[in-house]
């Protein structure tokens, strides 16, 4: 039995009529009526009645023709498949996300994804999860990675959950101690170091300020991550940012918790829901999924001393 016997059958059977059959499948009519009669004496038994010009299935095609289907639609995925393989030796991935989730998660995973496909290209943008949300739904991005609650609920994307992340207050080393932890009525007489408008961080903070009852002061404000770490080294305030982020700060840095119950943050990882995205992106999605294990979760917020370039984990 052969898959051109196969498919030329189940053309038959679909379309009645053994010209129209090979008209469909691209080869002529004799050369189709000779493989239906070879695949019918292979399995011993007559699959079309030709009676009078009708073309109907027998009880023999009739239960061949289920079967036939399987096995083609089984053959048509298995080449997709293969072609979506030989897609990751090269193609581009475009991935979206904060500046904070560019210094602290994504550096090990795309090195990762680049060790395991060296031939594709990722095209990396930065910017604050309203902006990034936009870019997805004009489709200039394959995946993104962004702070929930979305700026604006949209239905045409998917999101799924890929961390919880505690919030911590990084200070000068050379600087005076902060209270620890650090509670957010603390930052009521502390100069901070802060975000430019559009960034998730500056938003959560400030929101969790006013929350608390005052207005948060500004020694500086308007900086992206990399400024406004470089402005607590130099002693000009104090700002709140991811314990990825405060992790990798260096030595000259001091990291303190904030008291219970503390600020977290939840990213996410978007993609349009209308729109499945490339083979290659959806690899990095899966890799992005899986090292979430490890990453984020519940820390405790006091009770340990604070340390110099890492966070007061509890």
């Amino acid at each position: 039995m052969q898959f051109q016997q196969l498919l030329y059958f189940v053309a038959v059977a679909e379309t009645r009529h053994f010209t129209r059959a090979a008209e469909r499948v691209h080869v002529s009519q004799p050369s189709l009526s000779q493989q239906i009669k070879a695949l019918e004496q292979e399995l011993g038994a007559e699959l079309f009645s030709r009676a009078r010009g009708n073309i109907t299935l027998t009880d023999a095609g009739e239960a061949l023709l289920p079967l036939a289907r399987r096995i083609l639609a089984d053959t048509e995925t298995a080449r997709l498949e293969v072609q979506e393989l030989a897609q990751l030796k090269r193609g581009r991935v475009r991935l979206g996300a904060t500046p904070s989730l560019c210094t602290g998660l994504l550096p090990d995973v795309l090195r990762a994804f680049h060790d395991l496909h060296p031939g594709i290209e990722l095209l990396i943008e930065e910017g604050g999860s309203h902006d990034l949300v936009r870019e997805l739904a004009r489709g200039a991005l394959d995946l993104a990675l962004v702070v929930l609650p979305l700026p604006s609920p949209s239905p045409a994307l998917t999101t799924v959950e890929l961390l919880r992340e505690d919030l911590v207050v990084v200070s000068s080393a050379s600087a005076p101690a902060p209270r620890r932890p650090v509670r957010i009525t603390d930052l009521r007489d502390q100069p901070l170091v802060m975000f430019r408008h559009g960034y998730d961080l500056r938003e959560l903070t400030v929101a969790a300020c006013r929350s608390a009852g005052f207005e948060p002061t500004f020694t500086v404000e308007g900086g992206e991550l990399d400024a406004v770490l470089g402005f607590v080294r130099a002693g000009l305030g104090l700002a709140v940012v991811p314990a990825m982020v405060a992790a990798r700060a260096g030595r000259d840095l001091r990291v303190t918790a904030l008291a219970r119950p503390g600020l977290r943050r939840t990213i996410a990882l978007a993609h349009r829901s209308d729109v499945a995205p490339p083979r290659a992106a959806r690899e990095l999605q899966r890799m992005l999924l899986a090292s979430r294990r490890g990453r984020g979760g519940e820390q405790d917020q006091g009770g340990k001393p604070d340390r110099v370039g890492e966070p007061d984990q509890g």
